[in-house]
């Protein structure tokens, strides 16, 4: 397993270990897989934004005034369909007014690659920070595909959220887009040879919707 480089940021909490042992629980069913991807993606996103500017919002509290601060720049949330769902369903209990925006994309299970068929982003999402969510970065084609489409869009801040990732994944998101930050749960060991990460987690798309056989 590589050492984590400077664009990748490894959250290591004891809710997070918890949550994500519970995740990769073959005995764990659907309902209760989507709450943990769900308190994952919440847990994940507070890592992502933690250097989000603030602006001045001076108020007043019950008792005097209090020179507070508010959020100073706009927020986008994009899952890849569907994995990506359940993230983005705990990163909206974060951040209840940032945009979301829609990215599709199914794998080609003989080639390994992502093939896309729906996007629909907000029309200022450029102004934006965006949250790629997706929990799985293993080969990392799916990731780099989704970010191609937002960069032409004019996206510049980007920052990929997942639950596990590949050394394969990282080292080819550090060669192609090595300005995208990747905040993750943890890195495991390899893929195997369908390009499914292990040990993982499964299928996070079928198992988060009992679609697996």
């Amino acid at each position: 397993m590589p050492t984590p480089t400077s664009h990748v940021r490894v959250v290591d909490h004891p809710v997070l270990a918890h949550l994500l042992t519970e995740a990769r629980d073959r005995q764990t069913p659907p309902g209760r897989f989507r709450a943990v991807i769900a308190q994952l993606g919440e847990l994940l996103a507070y890592e992502a934004v933690r250097d989000l500017p603030l602006k001045s919002a001076p108020i007043q509290t019950p008792l005097e005034p209090f020179p507070g601060q508010r959020l100073g720049g706009k927020v986008t949330l994009v899952p890849i369909l569907r994995a990506g769902l359940g993230l983005a369903e705990g990163a909206q209990r974060l951040l209840p007014d940032a945009s979301v925006g829609h990215i599709g994309m199914f794998r080609d299970e003989r080639r390994l690659s992502p093939v896309s068929y729906y996007d629909k982003l907000p029309p200022d999402i450029a102004n934006t920070a965006v949250l790629l969510l997706d929990p799985m970065l293993a080969t990392g084609g799916s990731a780099l595909a989704a970010l191609e489409l937002l960069r032409s869009r004019g996206c510049r801040d980007i920052r990929l959220i997942c639950v596990l990732a590949s050394p394969e994944g990282i080292e080819r998101l550090a060669a192609e887009a090595p300005d995208v930050r990747i905040i993750t749960a943890a890195v495991d060991r390899e893929l195997d040879d369908r390009g499914y990460i292990l040990p993982g987690l499964g299928d996070a798309g079928d198992r988060m919707f009992g679609t697996s056989e």
